[in-house]
């Protein structure tokens, strides 16, 4: 793997994770250093391998759709973008709670409900999961929050609405680039009591279809074994470049 700027620099590796490391920000305890890999994972971790130029990729894709939600009024985490693949962030304290929205049925919800994968939702689905790779990221509804200890219920609820906040301008937005929202991965911290969108928003996190062929833009190219798939990252890389 290519040394990222912060490690040439000798910063201190505060995490890493499947497809990010994070490093400390000299001179400033409460931002960090958020490098981009090219390491792919699926199924918990079961099958990995390398998506090349992954990480350049979405570096990019997330701070050009941070910028978006910036401009329709949703506050991140993300300051700047520092170098191909890293991006400088303010340091939050995460919820350990993962938020998917799903705005058509595909994965995991076509199979627990039954239907085919593209069958359109009335009304957006959010699921909560609670962070945690030993546990593989258990499914948990809002009464967990309180009966866990998993941090303050309002947070939860603030960050779910902001979710669908999110969801609105997000579909709208690869609407009008040709392709389908079907699902999503959002994360989030709060900063001096305000909840903040966290993490990243790319084709690792996000599920895209062709509007008219349906065909997978996303990492579903890589879990399903479809190939095409760094055409598939550089083609919402090419979209989300004109923001």
């Amino acid at each position: 793997m290519k040394k990222s700027v912060a490690e040439e620099r000798g910063l201190k590796k505060i995490y890493e994770g499947k497809a990010k490391i994070l490093y400390e920000y000299p001179g400033d305890e409460g931002k960090l250093i958020t490098y981009f890999k090219d390491d792919a994972t699926a199924f918990n971790g079961q099958k990995r391998g390398i998506i090349m130029n992954k990480g350049e990729y979405n570096n990019a894709i997330s701070a050009s759709l941070f910028k978006l939600l910036k401009n329709n009024g949703i506050e991140s985490h993300f300051i700047d973008k520092l170098s191909d693949r890293e991006m400088l962030t303010n340091h939050l304290k995460m919820l350990p709670v993962e938020f998917v929205v799903r705005n058509t049925a595909a994965g995991s919800l076509a199979k627990k409900m039954g239907v085919e994968e593209g069958v359109k939702l009335p009304y957006p689905v959010v699921e909560l999961y609670f962070k945690s790779d030993e546990l593989g990221d258990p499914m948990i509804n809002e009464t967990y929050i309180r009966a866990f200890d998993l941090g303050e219920v309002k947070d939860v609820e603030e960050a779910k609405n902001i979710a669908l906040k999110i969801n609105e301008i997000l579909r709208d937005f690869f609407d009008k680039n040709g392709l389908l929202l079907v699902d999503y991965k959002l994360e989030f911290g709060t900063l001096s009591g305000k909840v903040l969108l966290a993490d990243e928003i790319t084709p690792d996190t996000m599920r895209l279809w062709d509007k008219v062929t349906l065909e997978k833009v996303d990492k579903d190219r890589f879990r399903r074994d479809l190939g095409g798939i760094e055409e598939a990252y550089k083609r919402v890389y090419d979209i989300t470049s004109k923001i």
